[in-house]
């Protein structure tokens, strides 16, 4: 397993990674263009998973503070790709301050692999929960300025070359969107303005946790990334229902959301 002093794998081309082994292989569900690789984020408290909102340019999940959550990578391809897992802006596995060089795990050809929690060791992780922004690792860790947010930079497997071998055009089919939410080319990067509207509606309010450890079993693999750059990269934000309110993410639902009691709520007089 690489040390905390080995090179990033952008500067080593073969590098030790991370494969889960209680992942499931699934098949194919049908042929149709998708991206590399879907993201889903399980409540594992609530059992479901939480669906994604579109807003400004982003697309948001609501955190309850106290529950453990998932986040499920399923490969939509046939082949071997890594996945360089990013939460609050760390790793989740080395809990350096995340860098896209940096080691991920690797999916087999239609795999989903559910990552529970930060990586401890081979066997252990201590599990992701939704807390209040102090109380997240990277805040305990002193790097609160990038909580809230989850990354993934995928990368596909260099492939060797049949013989005998010919110059090829240079391919640039990852330059495209996917046409689905989370891929980093589908939506505009939202602007200044927008940015300071959010920051003065609501200030993040829910980070990741370091919870329990629990196991989960990984092993190392060997992987020759194609490119040094992602060939496609996935960013999904986060936060606590309030704040997502505030910014104008969640409908205001019926009846409406209240900070503070108020003097004359709606409503008749009852029967005595």
């Amino acid at each position: 397993m690489p040390t905390p002093n080995e090179e990033p794998a952008v500067k080593t081309p073969i590098a030790l990674m991370m494969l889960a082994l209680a992942a499931l292989a699934s098949p194919p569900a049908c042929a149709r263009q998708a991206p590399l690789v879907d993201l889903q984020v399980q409540d594992l408290d609530l059992g479901h998973t939480l669906p994604w909102h579109p807003h400004r340019g982003r697309h948001y999940v609501e955190g309850r503070p106290g529950h453990r959550y998932s986040l499920v990578l399923h490969n939509t391809t046939g082949e071997r790709v890594l996945a360089v897992v990013s939460v609050d802006g760390v790793n989740a596995i080395s809990g350096e301050t995340a860098g896209t060089g940096q080691s991920g795990y690797v999916l087999g050809p239609w795999q989903r692999l559910e990552v529970r929690g930060w990586r401890k060791n081979l066997s252990e992780v201590a599990q992701f929960h939704f807390t209040a922004l102090p109380d997240s690792y990277a805040a305990r860790t002193g790097r609160p300025g990038n909580v809230g947010v989850i990354g993934v930079a995928v990368f596909r497997e260099r492939q060797a070359p049949a013989y005998p071998s010919y110059p090829a055009p240079i391919a640039r089919q990852e330059s495209r969107g996917s046409g689905k939410p989370g891929h980093a080319s589908d939506a505009a990067a939202p602007s200044a303005e927008s940015s300071r509207m959010d920051q003065g509606l609501a200030r993040q309010q829910v980070g990741t946790g370091h919870g329990e450890r629990r196991w989960d079993a990984a092993t190392t693999t060997r992987f020759e990334r194609a490119s040094r750059w992602p060939a496609q990269t996935l960013q999904l934000h986060y936060d606590g229902t309030e704040a997502l309110l505030a910014r104008g993410v969640l409908p205001r639902r019926w009846p409406h959301y209240r900070d503070a009691p108020e003097a004359f709520p709606i409503g008749f007089a009852p029967d005595p």
